[in-house]
């Protein structure tokens, strides 16, 4: 039976150039933390990858400037992000590749290597992370995917150092996403992960799935998607609904000649029967983002599609149907085209930090009366030859160098 399509509503976008009001300011105290590959070029003009780059983005009340700090022993920054893993302990926390290292970077202090690993591939990358008290003892520990020999760890910190346990690997395997979360609402942490074949960018199929762990309950390895030849590279674990529970939301890439699909799966859900929520006219989507952007206590969700823009997902009253897709810019985009969705300046309302990579630009958006206005924080002023993989906030207190 063939799926309907829902029509895509389009959203007027107001520009910087329209005279827009004043942003609110930010308060001091949060930063946009850039994770990027930078590349230059070598003597037959061929790519070349520099040292890892974290750049970092505050805002002075006048402007927002932007510093950076690099890591010669990686060539990309996958993730960085605040991290506190002992109480007073913080920092930011980054994880790199090619060679693969998660590093805590405190104030003041020299970085300290919390994991460093040779998966025995041809790459070895710390490529996403996310922080969770997994085991219910009120420890934060990591939960990492890497790659490419599909690995997927638990590190924690412990009386003499880290303690890494390895809880999954697949040679020529790539786990590109980690989210966490807790879909059956029985108080116990879960890990969800996103395995599959090495990248192909020619459109052919490329099977995978997403598959959860529960270190604390000792649970392995478990299919809850099943995407058939197809696969995914971003998924997202939030309450969207507000119902209390967590849900999986599966961002399913295309084949040639296919569209992105949005499914969505609860506790319980066959891994063949996801629920179509959205679909887009694109091949990629790596990023989703859930927040509340208009102020009315009921969360949306962005998805920042590699082609086709910046795109505002709504809920209708049955969150299992298909919901609302309003473009909110469709000249925004890039590979990975890096989003958040985070209320920095304070107003109880999130604002939406985009990284339209193929204008090196670095935006924000704020709805006001329902239309989202576009703000444009930095442009790289050389262009950016390389890539954002991924843009968070952190508190200024925590910066490397203060």
């Amino acid at each position: 039976m063939r799926r309907p399509v829902l029509p895509l509503i389009p959203l007027t976008t107001l520009l910087l150039s329209c005279a827009p009001a004043p942003p609110a300011p930010t308060p001091p105290g949060k930063a946009l933390l850039l994770a990027l590959a930078v590349l230059g070029k070598d003597a037959a003009g061929k790519p070349l990858p520099q040292p890892a780059q974290l750049g970092i983005l505050t805002d002075t009340g006048a402007g927002w400037t932007y510093t950076a700090l690099s890591d010669p022993d990686s060539n990309v920054f996958h993730k960085a992000m605040a991290y506190e893993p002992r109480p007073g302990d913080a920092g930011i926390l980054t994880a790199g590749g090619t060679a693969a290292h998660l590093k805590l970077w405190r104030p003041g202090r020299d970085p300290e290597t919390l994991w460093t690993a040779d998966f025995g591939g041809k790459f070895s990358r710390m490529r996403d992370v996310e922080i969770a008290d997994i085991f219910g003892d009120s420890v934060p520990a990591l939960a990492v995917a890497t790659h490419d020999q599909g690995v997927v760890a638990v590190v924690r910190p412990s009386a003499e150092g880290w303690e890494v346990v390895e809880i999954d690997g697949e040679p020529d395997t790539f786990v590109h996403e980690i989210e966490v979360g807790d879909l059956d609402a029985d108080g116990v942490v879960e890990i969800y992960a996103t395995p599959s074949l090495p990248n192909k960018l020619d459109g052919s199929e490329q099977p995978g799935s997403v598959v959860r762990y529960v270190p604390a309950a000792g649970e392995g390895r478990t299919e809850v998607a099943d995407l058939g030849e197809r696969h995914a590279k971003e998924i997202l674990v939030d309450d969207v609904d507000g119902d209390g529970v967590d849900e999986l939301y599966v961002a399913v890439e295309a084949v040639a000649g296919g569209r992105v699909e949005i499914r969505r799966y609860d506790a319980g859900t066959d891994p063949t029967a996801g629920a179509l929520i959205a679909t887009l006219d694109d091949k990629l989507c790596r990023f989703l983002t859930a927040g509340d952007v208009d102020g009315d206590g009921v969360k949306e969700m962005v998805a920042a599609a590699h082609k086709s823009g910046l795109w505002l997902l709504r809920p209708g009253d049955d969150p299992r149907a298909e919901w609302t897709v309003l473009s909110i810019d469709r000249g925004s985009g890039g590979f990975e085209h890096a989003a958040l969705l985070a209320d920095l300046d304070g107003n109880g309302v999130d604002e939406l930090y985009v990284a339209n990579d193929n204008a090196a630009e670095v935006n924000r958006y704020i709805w006001r009366d329902g239309v989202p206005e576009k703000q444009t924080l930095y442009t790289h002023p050389q262009g950016l030859s390389g890539f954002t993989w991924n843009i968070t906030a952190a508190p200024v207190e925590l910066l490397p160098g203060n």
